[in-house]
C-alpha cells in the first residue's frame, strides 16, 4: 500500500457534495423502478420471441448468453431492493425485487439484505461474509479457466441448486457467497424441513411454472429449455466473473476506495456481466442510498471531484486476478 493510500482522508459524501446535490443523487423514483423492471421484462420477452422466430442452434446458443445476462439483471434487481433503492415507495420496490426479480433465480431479498448488508458493513475485512468469493485471486489463469469450464458445462449451476436446495429446508445457513455453514439438526422432524422447503422455494417454483405456462400458452413451451440451461450455464459464469471485478485481488483495508473497484462496461458487459449499472461497484459502496438508475451521475461527479480514479477494464481486472504464479 502506498504512502499517499495511507494518509487519504476517508471519504465523507457531505464533504464533497451540496446538500441539494445529495438530495438529486438519492432521490428514488417509483416510476424509475418500474421503468427498469419493466425495461428488463421486456428484454426477457424479446429474447423468447427471437428464439421462437429463428429456431436454430446458433441462436439457441445466443439466447442462452443473453437470458444469462438477464437472469443476472433479475438478480440485481433483488440486490436493488435489498438497499430500498429501487422505488420510492418501499412495499413497491420490495415487491418489483422481490417477486419481478430475485424470486425467478431462486433468491429472495428478505434473506439476501440480511446476507447483503453484512457484506457492506464489513467489506474488505475477515467478518465479510462475501470473502470466500474473492478468496482464490490472485491466482493462476489455468485456475480461473477450469472454474469457466465448469460453469459452462453446468456443474457449478447444478452445485448451487443443491446447496439452495440444503439451505432453503434449513440444512446449510442462508448464503450468497461459496462456502457453507451447516446448521444443527438435532430434534428436526421431516415436517420441519417440508416447511422450511414450502416456505422458501414456494417462489421460485411459482414464478418458473408461470413462465413455462405462458410460454406453453403461446405455443413456445419449448423455449423454457434455454430459460434452465442459462440458469445452470451463463448465468453462473456472470456471477463469477462480475465478483471477480467487484472485490477480487484488492487491499484488505476498510476504505472502500482500496477494496471495492467500479468497471468499465461496454453494451455487450451492461448485457450479461453488468446490468442495472452494477458495474459501478465503488461508488455504490461509498453511497449505497443512490439508486441504480443515478449510479452513472454519481460517478461522473466522484471522477470530476477527484475521488474516484478511472476504472479499469473487466479483462485487465481478469489479468490482475490471474497473475498468480502458476499458469
Amino acid at each position: 500500500m502506498s504512502p499517499s493510500a495511507v494518509t487519504e482522508p476517508p471519504f465523507r459524501p457531505r464533504a464533497v457534495f451540496t446538500p441539494e446535490e445529495l438530495a438529486a443523487l438519492t432521490r428514488r423514483s417509483d416510476l424509475a423502478g418500474v421503468a427498469v423492471t419493466a425495461g428488463l421484462w421486456a428484454s426477457i420477452a424479446a429474447c423468447f420471441a427471437l428464439l421462437a422466430l429463428f429456431p436454430n442452434p446458433l441462436v439457441f446458443i445466443a439466447v442462452v448468453v443473453l437470458l444469462g445476462g438477464r437472469q443476472h439483471a433479475l438478480a440485481v434487481l433483488g440486490h436493488e431492493a435489498a438497499h430500498r433503492t429501487l422505488c420510492r415507495n418501499e412495499r413497491l420496490g420490495d415487491f418489483l425485487g422481490d417477486w419481478l426479480g430475485a424470486r425467478w433465480v431462486w433468491q429472495d431479498v428478505p434473506r439476501y439484505r440480511a446476507h447483503h448488508l453484512k457484506h457492506h458493513a464489513h467489506t474488505g475485512s475477515d467478518a465479510d461474509p462475501d470473502r470466500s468469493l474473492n478468496r482464490p485471486y490472485p491466482g493462476s489463469r489455468r485456475a480461473l479457466r477450469k472454474r469457466v469450464i465448469r460453469d459452462l458445462l453446468g456443474l457449478t449451476g447444478l452445485r448451487r441448486l443443491a446447496a439452495q436446495f440444503l439451505m432453503d429446508i434449513g440444512v446449510f445457513r442462508y448464503t450468497v457467497a461459496a462456502e457453507v455453514e451447516r446448521l444443527p439438526q438435532d430434534g428436526r422432524r421431516w415436517t420441519d424441513y417440508l416447511r422450511s422447503g414450502v416456505r422458501h422455494m414456494s417462489g421460485f417454483v411459482l414464478t418458473n411454472l408461470l413462465m413455462l405456462a405462458v410460454l406453453m400458452t403461446l405455443g413456445i413451451g419449448w423455449t423454457y429449455l434455454a430459460w434452465a440451461v442459462a440458469y445452470l450455464t451463463t448465468f453462473s459464469l456472470f456471477i463469477r466473473l462480475r465478483a471477480i471485478a467487484e472485490h477480487a485481488a484488492m487491499d484488505r483495508d476498510p476504505d472502500v476506495r482500496r477494496n471495492t473497484r467500479t468497471t468499465r462496461a461496454g453494451w455487450l458487459a451492461r448485457l450479461t456481466l453488468a446490468p442495472l449499472n452494477v458495474h459501478y461497484h465503488q461508488d455504490h459502496h461509498l453511497m449505497a442510498a443512490v439508486p441504480c438508475y443515478r449510479l452513472p451521475t454519481l460517478h461522473r461527479l466522484l471522477r470530476a471531484r477527484g475521488v474516484v480514479a478511472e476504472p479499469p477494464t473487466y479483462l485487465g481486472v481478469w489479468r490482475a486476478a490471474t497473475a498468480g504464479a502458476a499458469r
